[in-house]
C-alpha cells in the first residue's frame, strides 16, 4: 500500500481514469458490434448509418488516448471495405 499522499492520490486517479477509459472503450466496441450486427444482416443503409454513428465514437476515443489513431483508422478502412462489398453480389 502507498505510504506518501502523493502515492495515495495517484492511486485514486489510475483507478478513476481505468474507470473512465473502461467505458469508453466499451462504448466504442457497442458502436461497432452495431456495425458489425448491419453488415452481417446484409443491410447496406443500416451498416452505412451504423459507420457514421460510429466513427464520432472512434475519434473521439482516439482523442482521449483509449485507442491509436491509426488503429482506428484501419479499422474504419476495413468497414468501411466491407460495407462497400455489400452492394456487389
Amino acid at each position: 500500500m502507498a505510504n506518501t499522499a502523493s502515492a495515495q492520490k495517484r492511486i485514486r486517479q489510475t483507478l478513476k481514469r481505468a474507470a473512465r477509459n473502461q467505458a469508453r472503450k466499451s462504448r466504442m466496441r457497442t458502436f461497432l458490434r452495431k456495425v458489425e450486427l448491419a453488415i452481417a444482416g446484409g443491410d447496406k443503409e443500416a451498416a452505412n448509418t451504423a459507420l457514421r454513428a460510429a466513427q464520432p465514437e472512434l475519434q473521439r476515443a482516439a482523442g482521449k488516448g483509449v485507442i491509436h489513431r491509426n488503429a482506428v483508422a484501419r479499422k474504419m478502412s476495413r468497414l468501411s471495405a466491407r460495407i462497400r462489398k455489400l452492394g456487389t453480389p
